[in-house]
């Protein structure tokens, strides 16, 4: 590993093992989160395994290598995609790379040949050239709409990236999704902005757990953006998230922040949250 690059607590094998061992053991009374860097979430619950948004390569950093906005990578690999073997369900939340990643897709649908793929059905043409799959083998999804896999249902809610941008035909092309499942509420955000409707679509679910990016909008990066600390904070807080997870940090150089900002805004407003460390495991039982 080179020796600059933030290191992972648990990694590789032994991140996969203890993936196996929690999905064996998985039942309908607790649930486990790992965070695999950037967005990307790893999901356990009564033995099905849910993953959101993956980048698990370095392809960015080779695409933007010798130009003008270089993607320097912060923090080593946590795990190689075809070592995620035991996956059910898989989603991305809109197009950009760290999103929709053939790199990491490809042979992750290659180890788990039976597995379920979500994405904003505006976005399926793109995500089918880019992904290399049959054109109706992605379950697509629109905000107010539900998908139900495996005892859990997905909602889409729309995100601001920086728009809430719609197609043609009125569907979202960015993302967030709400999981429901053993009486428990779940929101992974995508990339997004604050928006007008967001605090009042997002309250009736009840959120437990708050996925929510924290490296702002900074034009001068060249690249969309997202909530910064405070407005993370902010966020949880107004829809009553009982726990903040932060993301979307500590893997680029050009597009970070410092999570202990984001700890700092949740203190003084009395907001729960835990920030993970790369590879972390956390079961629900803390919650």
């Amino acid at each position: 590993m080179n020796e600059s690059l933030i290191p992972a607590c648990c990694k590789g094998e032994d991140l996969q093992q203890q993936i196996h061992r929690a999905k064996k053991n998985g039942n309908k009374n607790s649930f486990d989160i790992w965070w695999l860097a950037q967005s990307g979430f790893l999901i356990q619950w009564n033995g099905t395994c849910v993953l959101f948004d993956p980048y698990l390569s370095d392809s960015l950093t080779k695409k933007y290598l010798n130009t003008s906005k270089p993607h320097t990578r912060m923090s080593e690999l946590v795990i190689e995609p075809h070592l995620l073997d035991c996956i059910d369900i898989v989603t991305s939340s809109h197009n950009h790379t760290d999103h929709l990643d053939g790199e990491t897709l490809i042979p992750l649908f290659q180890v788990n040949p039976g597995i379920q793929f979500i994405i904003p059905e505006a976005n399926r043409d793109f995500v089918v050239e880019r992904v290399k799959c049959k054109h109706d083998y992605p379950l697509g999804l629109n905000d107010a709409e539900t998908l139900d896999i495996m005892g859990i249902t997905f909602y889409g809610v729309p995100a601001a990236h920086n728009l809430v941008e719609r197609d043609d035909l009125g569907r979202c092309r960015f993302m967030g999704y709400v999981m429901k499942f053993g009486g428990w509420s779940l929101y992974h955000s995508g990339d997004t902005l604050w928006y007008d409707s967001m605090i009042d679509l997002l309250k009736p679910f009840q959120v437990d757990i708050a996925f929510l990016p924290i490296n702002g909008n900074d034009p001068a990066r060249g690249v969309a953006g997202n909530l910064n600390s405070e407005e993370a904070a902010q966020v949880g807080k107004q829809i009553g998230a009982k726990l903040v997870i932060p993301h979307h940090y500590d893997l680029f150089t050009f597009n970070t922040a410092n999570p202990e900002v984001f700890a700092k805004a949740a203190d003084a407003i009395h907001q729960p949250y835990r920030i993970l460390q790369l590879g972390e495991h956390w079961n629900s039982q803390s919650i």
